[in-house]
This record gives C-alpha cells, sequence and structure tokens, in this order.
C-alpha cells in the first residue's frame, strides 16, 4: 500500500474510532448525570466498573493465553527445514509474518480478546451475585448442596468453563497454524510430520481441553437438576438420570482425567507418536456414547417406561415442590367451597361481596374519563385505567383511577414544534378517580377528583375534590415520551400549559416548574453536549434554555425504575395513587433466575399474556425463569422523578445479594414504608398470573395424581371471545370471599378444569398484613356452576336478555361491549357480574357507556337478570329464587316466563297524545346527549344532560297520567340515559311509537 493510501486508512480509521468514543463518552456522561439526579449513582459507578473489569479481565486473560501459545510456537519452530515443495510455497508467508511477528500476534490476541471481553462485560449480573450472594437456607434434595450454589454461583461457573475452552481451542488452532507455517508440523517429505516440540506443544494443549472435558462433566451432574427430564415435562433429574446418567457422568469424568495422562505421556515420554493418544481420544468418545447415551437409553426404555408413574413417582414431588417453594405458591391456603346453592338466596341483597361487585371497567372507561375530564384534545388518560382503593368518611372502596396526561400524538401540526413539544406542554394535570360499582348521567363514571375547574355538569361528579392532591402535576408519567426543558431565570416569566383557566375555557393558565427534577443545563458545556445527543441546535440557540434550564428525561415511570435497578423485573402495570398528598407512582418490582433446581421453567412472556397486554399493560421481556419473588415495591414521584425502592420480601437471598453489591442501603428496609404508601400497595398482576397459572398444574401435590393430569385446570379464554385464545386477565375487588374474616383488596380469578368449561376453583391474592396470601377456593369435582366462558354465553342467549340487548344495539352505529365478567362466591354459591357497555358512533374515540348490568346465578341459565343497576339485578335475581321456590315459574322480571327459564317481553304499547309528544322529545333529548358527547364539548354535554333528565321527567308523568300506574320500561324510548348519581344507568327500552 502506498503512503497516501495507509495515511487515509488511518485517517478513517481516526474518524470511526473519534466518534465511536465520541458516542459512548456523551452516553455515559449524560447517563451519569441522570443517575446523579435521582440519587443513584452508585449504581451507575458499580456497573460501569463491574462492565469495564470484566472486559478487561476476561479480553486479556483470553488475549494473552492465544498469544503466549502462539508465540510459544513460534519458539518452537525447527531451525533446520527439509527442503520440498510445501516448504518452499510456506517460505513467502514465512518472510512476510517473521518480521513483524509481534505486531501480527498483538493484532490478532487484541482483537480475539475484544470481543471476549465485550462477551464477558455483559455477564456483570453473574459476576456481582457471585461475589455477593449468600445461602438460601434450603439445599436440593439430590446433592444436598445449598441452592445459593445454584443461583449465584454456577451461571458464573459454567461462563467461565466456556471461556476456558474458547481459549484452549482458539489456541491449539493458532499454534497448530504456526508451527506448519514455521515447518513445525509437515504434511509432506520423510520422516516425521511433526517435531518433537510441536508435538509436545499440540498434545498438551488437547490434554488440557480434556481435563477442561472433565471439569464439564462435574458440572454437567449439577446441570440436570435443572434440565427438563423428569416425565410428565417436569425439570430435575428423573429416575434414569440418578441411577444412570449421573453414574456415567462421573465415570467419563475420570475417563476423561485418564485420558488427560494418556495423551501426555503416549505422546511425549511414551512412543513418541500421536497412535495411542489418538486411541485415547477415541476410547473417551465411544466411552461417551456408550455410558452417557447407550446405558441411559437402556435404562429408560426397559426399567422405566414399564413402570413410569412408579419410577418417576419421587422425582415428581420433588419437582412439584420446588416449583412451589420457588415461585412462593407453597404457603397457598387451599379450602373448599361446595357452591350447593343454585337458587338466589334473600341474603344477596345486604351481603357486602356482591353490593362491592366492580362495574365500572378500567379497560372501557378509558375514552369517558378523556371526553369528560378533558377540556383540551391532548389530554388523555391511556388505554386502560387502574384500580386502587381510597377511604373517604370511613368507607374504604374501590376507585378506577386516571393520571390526565399530555399525548404528544395528540398535539396539532401547530402544537408540535421543537419549542412547544419540549418547553411549553411539558406535563399533565391531575388524577381522576371515580368509584368502581357508581355511574350517573347516561352511564358515566362518577368523578370525585382531579377537576380542571368548577365547571361541572351537576349530578356527573361531586362538587369538591374528594381525594385531595397538594400538587397535581404531571411531569413524569406513562405518556411522558418527549423530554421537557423547564425552569426559567426569572420566576414570574410562565411559559409551561398548565390548564384552562376556570373562567374562560379558551385561556389557559401557564406554570413554571420550582421542583428538584430533572438535569441542570445552565452550563454552556452541558447544553452543548445534549445538542450533540438529541442532534439538536436548539439547546445552544434558543432563548427557551436559559442558566437556571432542567432537562427532564428518561421519564416514564417503568423506565425510570428498570434504569434505576437494572437488576429487576418490573410488572407491566405501572398504576398512580396519591399518598401524602402527591401523586405517585407504584411499581412492582421481581428479582428472578432460572437455575432453581427441579423447579419449573416458564417464559414470562407468555405466561403474563392475557387479554390487556398491550392495551396499557406492558407486556413483560421473553425470559426463561423458575424463581420469581415480589421483592420491591418502587415509587416514581409524578412531580420531580424521584426514585424510591422499598424492600417487600425480607427473606429474598436474591435481593439481599443486589443490595450488597451496590453498598448495601440501595433498598430501603421494609419496615422504613410510610404506612400511607402500604395502603396502596396491592397484589401485583404479572406476579398472580404465574402463579395463577402454575397453581392449575401445581394445585396437585400427590405424584401419582399429577401424572395421571386428571386434576389439572385450566386459565378460561375471555368471556366474550373465547375464540380468541386469549386468556381472561384477573381482576382487582374490595370484597370478603368465604374464609376470610373482613373485606380485603385482592386480585382474584377463576379457573377450570383441562378442556372443559365448569369452574374449577376461584383464585385470590391479597396482603394481610402487609404480607401476601395466595387463597383457593376449591369446588367439587362434579360441580354444575358453569365458568366463565360458559355463563356468558348462558346469559347472552337467554331469550328475555337477548331481546333486551338487541334493543341496546338497535341502530348501526350502536356497539354493545361487555366489561369485566366477575366470579362472587356469594350466600353458598357463585354470583356473577358482567357490565354492559355501548359504544355509540363509529369512531374509534367514541366513549362506552354503561346501560346495563347482567348478572346471573347458580347454574349461569336459570336465573339471568339484565339490570339497570347493581341493587336493582340482586333484588331481581332473589325474587327470581323466592318465586322458583314457591313454584309459580315466575322469574319476575316483569316479562312473561317461557317455561324454559327464558323469558320474553311484551310487545311495545302504542304511544298517542301528549304520551306521543313527550317520548318524541325525549328521543330529541338523547339525540342532543349524544351529539354533545361526540363533540367533546364539555360544557354542551352538561346542558343536554339537564335537558334530558326534563324530558325523561315529563315522559314518565305523561306515562302515569295515560295509564294511571308506574311507568312501564317498556314503552320508553330507546336508550335513555339517567342524569341522577344514585345508582347505574338507566335502561334502554323499545324505541317509542
Amino acid at each position: 500500500m502506498s503512503r497516501r493510501g495507509r495515511v487515509t486508512v488511518g485517517v478513517l480509521v481516526g474518524v470511526f474510532l473519534l466518534f465511536t468514543l465520541l458516542g459512548w463518552g456523551i452516553d455515559a456522561y449524560t447517563d451519569y448525570l441522570w443517575f446523579n439526579e435521582v440519587d443513584f449513582v452508585n449504581v451507575f459507578s458499580g456497573v460501569l466498573l463491574t462492565r469495564l473489569l470484566l472486559f478487561l479481565a476476561i479480553g486479556i486473560a483470553v488475549a494473552v493465553i492465544i498469544a503466549a501459545n502462539l508465540y510459544l510456537a513460534y519458539r518452537l519452530r525447527p531451525l533446520l527445514r527439509p527442503h520440498s515443495a510445501e516448504q518452499a510455497t510456506l517460505e513467502r508467508y514465512r518472510m512476510i509474518i517473521a518480521p513483524r511477528l509481534g505486531t501480527w500476534i498483538t493484532v490478532i490476541t487484541v482483537i480475539i480478546g475484544f470481543f471476549a471481553g465485550l462477551s464477558a462485560q455483559g455477564r456483570w449480573k453473574d459476576w456481582m451475585l457471585f461475589r455477593n450472594g449468600g445461602s438460601f437456607g434450603v439445599k436440593d434434595p439430590q446433592f444436598k448442596v445449598d441452592i445459593g450454589f445454584y443461583i449465584f454461583e454456577y451461571p458464573l461457573w459454567r461462563y467461565l468453563l466456556g471461556v476456558a475452552f474458547t481459549a484452549v481451542v482458539l489456541s491449539v488452532l493458532g499454534a497448530l497454524a504456526v508451527h506448519y507455517i514455521f515447518g513445525g508440523v509437515r504434511l509432506q517429505g520423510v520422516g516425521d510430520r511433526m517435531t518433537t516440540a510441536a508435538r509436545a506443544h499440540l498434545t498438551t494443549l488437547v490434554a488440557i481441553f480434556v481435563l477442561l472435558k472433565a471439569v464439564a462433566y462435574v458440572l454437567d451432574r449439577r446441570a440436570l437438576l435443572l434440565e427438563q427430564h423428569v416425565s410428565p415435562g417436569l425439570y430435575g433429574a428423573g429416575y434414569t438420570d440418578v441411577n444412570a446418567l449421573l453414574p456415567a457422568k462421573e465415570i467419563l469424568a475420570y475417563i476423561s482425567i485418564v485420558v488427560a495422562i494418556a495423551i501426555i505421556v503416549f505422546s511425549n515420554a511414551g512412543m513418541r507418536n500421536l497412535v495411542w493418544p489418538g486411541v485415547s481420544l477415541a476410547l473417551l468418545a465411544i466411552s461417551a456414547v456408550a455410558i452417557g447415551g447407550i446405558y441411559p437409553l437402556a435404562v429408560q426404555n426397559f426399567s422405566v417406561k414399564p413402570s413410569l408413574a412408579e419410577k418417576e413417582a419421587p422425582y415428581i414431588k420433588r419437582s412439584i415442590e420446588a416449583t412451589r417453594a420457588a415461585f412462593g405458591i407453597d404457603s397457598t391456603e387451599t379450602a373448599p367451597y361446595r357452591a350447593n346453592n343454585v337458587v338466589p338466596q334473600a341474603g344477596l341483597t345486604s351481603d357486602t361481596s356482591a353490593q362491592n361487585a366492580r362495574l365500572v371497567d378500567p379497560q372501557l372507561v378509558s375514552q369517558a374519563f378523556t371526553q369528560s375530564q378533558q377540556s383540551r384534545g391532548f389530554y388523555d388518560f391511556g388505554k386502560k385505567l387502574d384500580v386502587d382503593r381510597y377511604t373517604l368518611d370511613g368507607k374504604t372502596a374501590d376507585y378506577v383511577v386516571g393520571a390526565r396526561e399530555i399525548n404528544d400524538d395528540k398535539l396539532t401540526a401547530q402544537q408540535r414544534n421543537w419549542l412547544n413539544r419540549h418547553t411549553v406542554y411539558t406535563h399533565g394535570y391531575g388524577l381522576v378517580a371515580a368509584p368502581a360499582n357508581q355511574v350517573v348521567c347516561g352511564g358515566l363514571p362518577y368523578f370525585v377528583s382531579g377537576f380542571l375547574g368548577d365547571d361541572r355538569p351537576p349530578g356527573c361528579s361531586s362538587a369538591t375534590d374528594e381525594i385531595k392532591v397538594d400538587q397535581p402535576r404531571i411531569y413524569f408519567g406513562e405518556q411522558s415520551t418527549e423530554y421537557a426543558i423547564v425552569g426559567q431565570e426569572d420566576a414570574n416569566k410562565k411559559v409551561e400549559f398548565d390548564r384552562p383557566q376556570e373562567e374562560n375555557n379558551n385561556a389557559e393558565e401557564l406554570y413554571t416548574y420550582d421542583g428538584k427534577g430533572g438535569v441542570p443545563i445552565g452550563s454552556f458545556f452541558r447544553r452543548l453536549v445534549f445538542a450533540v445527543k438529541n442532534t439538536e441546535s436548539n439547546f445552544l440557540l434558543s432563548d427557551a434554555v436559559n442558566s437556571k434550564s432542567r432537562l427532564m428525561y428518561i421519564r416514564d415511570p417503568r423506565s425510570r425504575v428498570e434504569k434505576v435497578a437494572p437488576f429487576l423485573t418490573i410488572d407491566g402495570d405501572p398504576y398512580p395513587a396519591v399518598v401524602d398528598g402527591r401523586i405517585t407512582w407504584i411499581l412492582d418490582g421481581y428479582t428472578t433466575a432460572n437455575t432453581y433446581p427441579y423447579s419449573q421453567k416458564i417464559n414470562l412472556a407468555n405466561e403474563t399474556r392475557d387479554e390487556l397486554t398491550g392495551q396499557g399493560q406492558f407486556a413483560l421481556a421473553r425470559d426463561d425463569v423458575n424463581y420469581m419473588r415480589n421483592s420491591v415495591k418502587a415509587t416514581v414521584d409524578a412531580y420531580d422523578g424521584t426514585v424510591k425502592l422499598y424492600e417487600f420480601d425480607e427473606n429474598d437471598p436474591v435481593l439481599k445479594a443486589w443490595n450488597k453489591a451496590f453498598g448495601g442501603d440501595l433498598i430501603i428496609p421494609k419496615a422504613d414504608t410510610p404506612e400511607s404508601l402500604e395502603a396502596h400497595f396491592r397484589y401485583p398482576q404479572d406476579l398472580f398470573k404465574v402463579q395463577r397459572n402454575l397453581l392449575t398444574k401445581f394445585h396437585v401435590t400427590d405424584p401419582q395424581a399429577y401424572f395421571s393430569g386428571q386434576d389439572f385446570w385450566q386459565v378460561p379464554n375471555a368471556p366474550d371471545s373465547p375464540s380468541s385464545n386469549i386468556k381472561q386477565p384477573p381482576f382487582y375487588l374490595n370484597v370478603q370471599l368465604p374464609e376470610q374474616e373482613q373485606t380485603r383488596f385482592q386480585l382474584t380469578a377463576g379457573v377450570t378444569p383441562a378442556n372443559r368449561e365448569n369452574l374449577a376453583a376461584l383464585i385470590s391474592g391479597s396482603y394481610v398484613d402487609n404480607k401476601p396470601v395466595l387463597e383457593v377456593l376449591e369446588l367439587p369435582d362434579q360441580t354444575v356452576i358453569p365458568g366463565p366462558v360458559q355463563v356468558h354465553q348462558k346469559m347472552t342467549n337467554n331469550a328475555a336478555v337477548r331481546q333486551q340487548l338487541n334493543l341496546l344495539s338497535n341502530n348501526a352505529q350502536s356497539q354493545v361491549l361487555y366489561g369485566n365478567l366477575i366470579s362472587l362466591p356469594v350466600e353458598g354459591g357463585v354470583l356473577y357480574v358482567e357490565p354492559v357497555y355501548v359504544k355509540t358512533g363509529n369512531q374509534d374515540n367514541a366513549a362506552p357507556l354503561l346501560q346495563k348490568v347482567l348478572m346471573s346465578y347458580g347454574d349461569g341459565g336459570t336465573y339471568v337478570v339484565l339490570a339497570d343497576n347493581l341493587k336493582q339485578g340482586l333484588e331481581q335475581l332473589v325474587d327470581q329464587g323466592k318465586n322458583a321456590s314457591a313454584g309459580t315459574g315466575n322469574n319476575n322480571t316483569g316479562n312473561n316466563n317461557t317455561g324454559d327459564g327464558n323469558t320474553t317481553n311484551p310487545p311495545p304499547a302504542s304511544l298517542t297524545g301528549e304520551l306521543a309528544q313527550a317520548a318524541a322529545a325525549l328521543d330529541t333529548a338523547i339525540a342532543n346527549v349524544k351529539t354533545a358527547q361526540q363533540s367533546g364539548d364539555f360544557a354542551k354535554y352538561g346542558e343536554a344532560l339537564q335537558q334530558l333528565d326534563t324530558a325523561m321527567t315529563n315522559f314518565q308523568n305523561a306515562q302515569k297520567a295515560a295509564t294511571g300506574a308506574t311507568p312501564n320500561p317498556s314503552t320508553a324510548p330507546s336508550t335513555a340515559p339517567s342524569a341522577t348519581p344514585s345508582g347505574s344507568a338507566a335502561p334502554s327500552p323499545t324505541p317509542s311509537g
């Protein structure tokens, strides 16, 4: 290459390295600034130093080993080589390599060491756990070794063994190449094909490889406890492994040692040729096939398979016990629930759990929150809201809550310039909450907090904020995808959009951030750094960036916690809560492992996927784990972004190891958790789904019963779309289940027998004294109580119900949507509650309104009502039960009985005179409500609701005058909403006229 060519290549390489190192340096510096902001610099420095040290240690070690063997091969070259055509050909290569041998070796080994270091730095978690891990206090059932060895030590030993194999193999290949080039190994000519020095060098490397294989056999014995071997489909060492494969691995380890010695002796001290070393290696290979393959296969086929259940029983028991312990289901409290009552009991109307059944579905009411609780198009509550509980006026109840945030995607084209996106529309405002079983104003939730102003339609919300928030601004939220620049030199200068003015909805109130969140970027250097990082010159040129400016980035709560605690798996459903007057995001953090002996390995993404995944709930990574603990409760302050990690599981050795690795004060002790925060802790969804799925099989603890699989359960599909193969999600409820002493806020789910649709058990997870409790109510094997899919079909196929559902969707623009189907064990039977929503209009953002409540009791088909609200539905079910007990055959729903449990409505009455005029006015009012709702004008919507209330009153009065009796809902106009806050949505009867 010419001098100009060398200079050009050098310049290009230099520019590449400069920009690579510059980019890495800027990323590292901005990460440091971010960690310094959240006060977790020890995590940044700990991870960075560990990765750097591993990179250097493994990279240098591998490079030195290979370099030493390459240099040794060169030093052992023969000084005199026989003349041959082969050697003449190789001479040209020797002339190129020999003068710059050091350079060649350095370049090759540096490249290999670099990639080895890159691989090693990714193992920083294994190294930290290896250094800081402790004892589990539990020993594996086979070797009687503490579980801590498998969790903390085994992964690193296995990796180091792999590195050693790689280094030896590359050394053999490299040394063989050097020996060949410099004549130590020849393919042509007279005499030996290999010099004594070359033979000694290469055979020694091969012997080291075989010795490493002996170590691998020893680790393979432990690995058998981590692999899937136990029939049927369980993890751990089974009968064949324990009685055939384990001894085989031990024998092969000893054979490997003997073979390694034989290779060295026969190659150098004995016959000094490669025949017997080759024979030794061949014998090792044959032994591995015969002892490690054929013999265990023979034992499996001729000894185990003929009596598989009996032989595998002890090992099935090991796997069951290990799985239950590893996933925290070993303390599950199981109780029988007979569910003998299939007739609605009188106590239903006074049962607290029945009255607390949640009607407001967080998945369906997001648009109702957005349309009713915003006055700007860019406000959004996300695809799914959250459920929490609050104590108001001494009563604890479920509330559906949502944070009002700015959705950057909903900003108009004019609003989406750089200045507006990053310095004006910087934060959301308020936590909006509504009781979970109360709807008003035609199917809307009854809002009790998070108001933007005092302009509220009467009866549609509380007069004042019932959940007090001292700082309602949300700078850190789930929809905070853009970075924000806040802070002003002049505190009186306000540029951030805060909320609409109360006096004038078209005007805006502005705000200036005065918190401690964000990274200060007042200096020119920091502005330059972030200008380069974000490829944005406005950091340097815009007047919006000043000496008091602070940059907020990585603002969504889940990403903040994942960055602060990279060793945790974060639950897919963060939720906001008001804690001590501040909006706080609460997240559940899991410690996981995949090397717990005999425990069943599951894929987190598959086990936690259900109907809500991707609909406001994050999907977990596709990690295979066999140990899981909800060890941490993390919080993120919505105003200043402060991240705190609170210990939740005091006995988790993995969390203790991580806390020790980062100085011992990374995690706040459980005893220091504020009671006001504990009051909002809830059983985490993803952990519950994993435990629920495992309990479908591992509730069976008898090995013989597990082997037969007859008592297995399954998680039902979503009731309203059973063919989609999407699982039904669990639900948060504030109820008291049988065997419980008081009402709890708990996560509940029903399961059905495998390949059947009837209900098998109800599983619930809750906290008692801030400790997790998992409970199972198991129904009899031959129960007639239907499961969720079956009961949904029975209820919606009921003749009377089907007719009324058809009336709810009596035009092409109306769509009936079904909310969460809740199964409640009450009064010795099972009550099913399913809210029915109606979505009017073809727009995707149209708000579904709760119009009816679909309820049944017992077998799901005999006693069915479609009521206006929960109280009315319970009363109608009780009346049906009384009538059935009296043998009247009347289900008391105001309809005619068909004799098969189904009902039919009488034809609607013909309307005339004043009644017809009132009905027409009511239809007009309903149309005005729908128009106002679709327009998003909240003030106009409130006026339309008031007009609707007046029209409804006039219609009822006209009906009384015409019939001299209480109005029959079957003669009212279609989908008439209620304007009173006392109950659920009003009926949706037949059209007038």
